[in-house]
């Protein structure tokens, strides 16, 4: 196989990625009894007898942005965000099989019988798991502007596209944490955004890897 098929191939779990960890968890908040995807956050979805599928998505869905990363930086040889941006890409699908493998704590009355709300302290699985999250919840809009100043030297209108959607996914994530009616819904436009970013991204340079 070329250096180029490989390219194409690592770039191509960069744009399937994202798109599988979305369709998985979309699909798991409208069937698991008990789930409402209006008021809570996807990771507790991880928790109960069926809760190895959402881990299993974090993993999967992780390590396929891993691979989109890797395709990154061996397209981006030199200029701004060279490094940084798929390093920060790569993070966030570490991050996301991290956040898979260290499960949260039951929260907002998931599993059933879970009492309302967030929990007063976290197991120490808890708290790798927030951890692992702000590696795609901070780490991408930083991959985001990172990104923004790289177009921004070629001209693109990608460099507005970058710093809306920064701009989108952290707004969207604080106001999860403060409109507790709808975090579920909220939490998921954040992830829309910084997971269709980055299967956006991938997807530009595999057409430029494929039209090479």
């Amino acid at each position: 196989m070329s250096d180029r098929s490989v390219t194409r191939w690592l770039l191509t779990g960069g744009v399937i990625g994202p798109v599988v960890f979305v369709v998985v968890f979309l699909v798991e908040g409208a069937t698991r009894p008990g789930y409402d995807p209006m008021r809570m956050f996807v990771s507790v979805l991880s928790l109960g007898d069926a809760g190895w599928q959402q881990i299993a998505n974090f993993v999967v869905s992780g390590s396929l942005v891993v691979a989109g990363a890797l395709g990154l930086r061996r397209v981006l040889t030199e200029g701004p965000g060279a490094t940084w941006g798929p390093l920060l890409v790569g993070l966030a699908g570490v991050g996301m099989v991290l956040a898979g493998i260290f499960a949260t704590d039951p929260a907002q009355g998931f599993p059933p019988g879970t009492p309302s709300g967030l929990p007063g302290s976290y197991s120490w699985h808890a708290v790798v798991h927030q951890l692992a999250s702000s590696l795609v919840f901070l780490g991408l809009p930083v991959a985001m502007f990172v990104m923004a100043r790289r177009f921004r030297g070629e001209g693109s209108r990608w460099e507005m596209y970058c710093q809306a959607s920064a701009v989108g996914v952290l707004f969207f994530l604080v106001a999860a944490f403060l409109v507790t009616d709808v975090t579920g819904l909220l939490q998921r436009v954040a992830i829309l955004l910084a997971l269709g970013w980055v299967a956006q991204v991938c997807r530009r340079y595999w057409r430029g890897a494929a039209a090479a």
